[in-house]
């Protein structure tokens, strides 16, 4: 009886495989044919997945930052912490997986510099698909100033500043050996504080 195929599994593994060659290889002189034997599976075969480079890239954005909205969104509404709470936990576990994933990390970005040189900008495509985890944030900001948690701020400027922090940090876990990622966290946990109408006292 033929074995049957996990075909998420395998697609990840083509993932996986491709990151790696890129980050050896360099993008341009990286191909499906490559690819295949490090999978160790036919060139013909790799096709019933991805047509081309660029789209085993997308997949890879697409399936971390679907994981990361899915596993969030779950979050924000299932806790009975205040919105401030939430949102840096969110937050500070976002760049905790970045941390843990320092790798798989690093091939991503340089996979995007590499093909930001050949005029292929997937900028769009990053911005598309953090889209999601911006509105969460908007909801959940507009959702504590109306609950008390937070004080009255223009929401899409701190949504946007958290987002510009966060994708700071994940640069900076991929290139920078002496990142410290504690001090980020801080940072990050000191300006949602800022907003938190619990220490307002303090102030």
């Amino acid at each position: 009886m033929p074995k049957k195929i996990d075909h998420e599994q395998r697609k990840e593994k083509i993932l996986q495989t491709a990151l790696k060659v890129f980050a050896r290889e360099g993008y341009r002189d990286s191909n499906l044919s490559l690819i295949a034997t490090e999978c160790g599976i036919s060139r013909p075969t790799i096709y019933q997945y991805f047509k081309d480079k660029e789209e085993i890239y997308y997949y890879a954005v697409k399936l971390v930052t679907g994981r990361m909205f899915n596993k969030y969104a779950s979050f924000a509404w299932s806790t009975d912490q205040d919105y401030v709470a939430r949102i840096t936990n969110i937050c500070l576990d976002i760049m905790q997986t970045a941390s843990e994933n320092e790798g798989e990390l690093t091939s991503l970005v340089d996979v995007m510099l590499q093909m930001k040189k050949e005029g292929r900008d997937f900028n769009e495509i990053i911005m598309r698909r953090t889209a999601k985890l911006t509105i969460l944030f908007k909801r959940l900001l507009r959702m504590g100033i109306k609950e008390g948690d937070i004080i009255a701020c223009d929401v899409n400027r701190v949504a946007d500043h958290l987002l510009l922090l966060l994708e700071s940090s994940c640069f900076q876990v991929a290139f920078l050996d002496t990142f410290d990622m504690q001090h980020s966290k801080n940072l990050v946990s000191t300006y949602l504080e800022f907003y938190s109408a619990n220490a307002l006292p303090s102030r």
